[in-house]
């Protein structure tokens, strides 16, 4: 009889993976102290800190794990939760959660992924905005946040942006509208910094900027900005991640992750070459100056 194929790790997976190979390092134990303390082999330990173990942790090991790393409350709730349902495909995670900003799945599959691919209609892409543009932009965005949220929000911006300049960087590639450039966000030096900065790293290597111009019309990105994340390991399904007011939708189906690919691919087509879009962005930012 053949080998069932096992079936790949989904987003809560991979999710409820990270977490408990974070807390276990946060913890400062290894795999082998944590086998003598529960009594978990260190091989199934493994598996499900890398998502590939075959089912989902059971709940007393998870409660074994959750107790050795102290974890209590809140968090530990929303990790049980977050085990029961880890093999369930797709993830709306409500704005209304209860776990803080260094949790969120976004940035953390965003630090473990190969490629990046971002449209943007409406905003300069995170990852290469000014510490000045993202807190206007996040201030906008958030008009009751406190002042400790907002200077969170936008640390948590910034230390992302390492993940540009690191030794392996992450791959991205921006695809913005026109409409976000002209966007004075933060006022006129603050929009013309940002403008400069997006012109000086689209001369890295690694890093690929594309304007899609006015005269481009209507086209297939007018619906909503995405972000397409692949991984190193070709055994991890890419992920679509699409921002709205009702949350963070995480989508992995084979037939979305097809139609927004081919969507950033026909942006891609329309939108101005990099060259010619690193110049528009720098006459923009020329005449910032004047």
């Amino acid at each position: 009889m053949p080998r069932q194929r096992q079936a790949p790790p989904t987003v809560r997976s991979r999710r409820l993976a990270f977490e408990l190979r974070r807390l276990r390092e946060a913890a400062g134990v290894t795999r082998e102290q944590v086998s003598e303390e529960t009594g978990i082999n260190p091989a199934t330990l493994y598996r499900h800190e890398t998502a590939t173990a075959s089912s989902r942790p059971q709940r007393r090991t998870m409660i074994a794990l959750l107790n050795m790393y102290g974890v209590t409350d809140q968090q530990r709730a929303d990790l049980l939760a977050l085990s029961r349902e880890s093999d369930v495909q797709g993830w709306l995670r409500p704005y209304h959660a209860e776990l803080p900003e260094h949790y969120t799945a976004y940035i953390s599959f965003e630090a473990e992924a190969r490629t990046v691919r971002n449209y943007e209609s409406l905003f300069i892409p995170g990852l290469l905005q000014t510490e000045d543009y993202a807190r206007a932009v996040i201030r906008g965005n958030l008009p009751m946040a406190s002042q400790t949220e907002i200077d969170q929000r936008v640390q948590a911006r910034v230390e992302r942006q390492a993940l540009l300049t690191k030794d392996d960087p992450l791959r991205l590639w921006a695809v913005v509208d026109e409409a976000a450039l002209h966007r004075q966000v933060g006022g006129p030096k603050v929009w013309q910094q940002q403008l400069a900065k997006i012109a000086k790293a689209a001369a890295e290597p690694h890093i690929t900027v594309q304007v899609i111009p006015y005269a481009a019309g209507a086209h297939a990105g007018m619906l909503g900005s995405f972000v397409l994340m692949d991984f190193p390991n070709s055994a991890d399904p890419e992920i679509i991640y699409v921002e709205s007011m009702a949350g963070d939708l995480f989508l992995e189906a084979q037939a979305d992750i097809r139609r927004y690919r081919l969507s950033f691919d026909n942006l891609a087509a329309v939108a101005l070459s990099p060259d010619s879009s690193t110049s528009l962005i720098a006459s923009l930012a020329a005449e910032g100056k004047e």
